[in-house]
């Protein structure tokens, strides 16, 4: 145990002496993200092993994780709360629609165990995806605000007005999954793949759990991203956005 924290705790003061001789102004914002991480991470890890233990409690976990994804995108975005209920349901339905096509298909059984860390996995994949999306839509149509206007002045409906942006917003969101799921194995070793493998399991088990993720991450997140840009390109297009991102 005390190996791991001196790691971790080496490891934050390399990325801290980095960015200060960088000059890079985040060395505060690397401390508490980790610190953040270790707190989160041992409250998670005692909450998961309850729920191991009563596994009715899942529910009401994953319902505490997409409202927290939600309001991490939405002020990723900074669209503000009256448009909060459309990142919901943007990351919702990516989660939703994985977990769907791996419990009909019985790729994973029916159980907490195993389909909490999936599922949890899929609404923080969408939740970055999405929040790449809505971000990238707001600066586009803030920068290209007189190509918007045009449309508009053609009688195009402010959704149709941004149409374009919405599309290529939702191309570049989904690089970041595309590629890592090209470059899975030949570039890097993915974390379900390590963690199986450091845990036991056989490298072709390891393999088909990772598959497995990477595809649903894959699935998950261009629903979730098509969804935010098609649900939030009406407001968007109505005048030029005043969304501040935190």
């Amino acid at each position: 145990m005390w190996s791991v924290g001196l790691a971790v705790a080496l490891l934050t003061l390399a990325a801290i002496a980095v960015l200060t001789v960088a000059r890079v102004p985040q060395r505060v914002d690397a401390l508490v993200a980790v610190g953040r991480a270790a707190i989160q991470l041992t409250v998670v890890a005692l909450v998961i092993g309850w729920i191991f233990a009563n596994p009715a409690g899942a529910p009401l976990y994953l319902s505490v994780m997409l409202v927290a994804a939600t309001a991490t995108s939405v002020r990723r975005i900074g669209c503000g709360r009256e448009h909060a209920p459309r990142v919901f349901v943007s990351i919702a339905a990516g989660a939703a629609l994985t977990t769907v096509f791996v419990v009909s298909t019985q790729a994973l059984p029916w159980s907490a165990q195993t389909l909490l860390p999936f599922v949890a996995q899929m609404i923080g994949g969408t939740m970055t995806a999405v929040s790449l999306g809505g971000t990238r839509l707001r600066d586009d149509a803030v920068d290209q605000w007189a190509t918007v206007e045009g449309w508009l002045v053609l009688g195009a409906r402010p959704g149709q007005a941004v149409a374009d942006l919405a599309r290529r917003s939702a191309q570049r969101a989904l690089i970041p999954p595309l590629d890592q799921t090209r470059s899975a194995g030949l570039v890097t070793l993915p974390g379900a793949f390590v963690g199986m493998l450091l845990g036991g399991a056989s490298p072709a088990q390891a393999a088909q759990v990772q598959l497995l993720v990477l595809a649903g991450l894959l699935a998950a997140q261009s629903l979730g991203v098509v969804l935010v840009v098609w649900l939030l390109a009406p407001a968007v297009g109505c005048r030029i956005p005043t969304w501040k991102a935190v």
